[in-house]
């Protein structure tokens, strides 16, 4: 049996993962809509797919990106997103077709 304080000790609160953390993406991945509540307490809507178990957020810029690379390259299967800076103001994602 585990105590409260083990418990407690041992907790890790769950974390949605940004796409940003994936070494590649499949584009036909199930996107899903998610909703949640930011640090001032206002509720904002997101989308996400899920790998293994785990969630991953994408954000809004990175779709855009994607769209601007499947005109060009219908045929895409797979990217990868890179992440720059920190905040919401000053992350930056920059999305790479890998084939």
């Amino acid at each position: 049996m585990t105590s409260l304080k083990e418990a407690a000790s041992a907790y890790i609160p769950a974390k949605m993962k940004n796409v940003a953390e994936l070494p590649s993406i499949d584009v036909s991945l199930e996107l899903k809509d998610g909703e949640g509540i930011d640090d001032a307490g206002k509720p904002y809507k997101y989308k996400y797919f899920e790998v293994e178990g785990e969630k991953y957020r994408v954000p809004s810029v990175v779709l855009g990106q994607l769209k601007d690379i499947i005109e060009v390259k219908p045929d895409l299967r797979t990217f990868k997103v890179k992440k720059s800076g920190q905040g919401k103001e000053g992350t930056r994602y920059t999305t790479i077709q890998l084939s």
